[in-house]
């Protein structure tokens, strides 16, 4: 005696999550794979993770938008990113990854009056 079950088979699975997520699968799997420590990477670690750094990358979207000067403009740009990975405290570590964006000749400056600095400073 065979129980029938309304739970869908592992293909109709596979193509419901597929279409659940936006993120290139395969990207991730290669960045996960990149890492030394990986050796083999399960299915449904693989679909979490790119549903995860999806709703990470929805969630600081959202964050920038809503803390940025784009609202009024109905527009969300690489400033607003920076600016909300250095001003939230949730996003901090971000900040490597996001750095604000500055002029040449303000950063030549800045590693001019940087430089002039240790000049002066006899224990350099």
């Amino acid at each position: 005696m065979k129980m029938s079950q309304n739970t869908p088979d592992k293909e109709d699975q596979s193509s419901t999550n597929k279409k659940t997520i936006s993120l290139p699968i395969s990207r991730v799997r290669l960045i996960m794979k990149s890492s030394p420590d990986v050796s083999s990477i399960n299915q449904d670690a693989l679909f979490l993770t790119t549903k995860a750094t999806e709703l990470f990358v929805q969630h600081l979207a959202v964050a920038s938008f809503n803390n940025g000067p784009g609202k009024a403009t109905n527009s969300l740009s690489y400033t607003d990113l920076a600016n909300t990975a250095e001003e939230m405290e949730t996003f901090h570590f971000l900040t490597d990854i996001l750095p604000k964006k500055i002029l040449a000749r303000d950063y030549l400056q800045s590693l001019e009056q940087m430089q002039d600095g240790n000049d002066d400073d006899p224990d350099f």
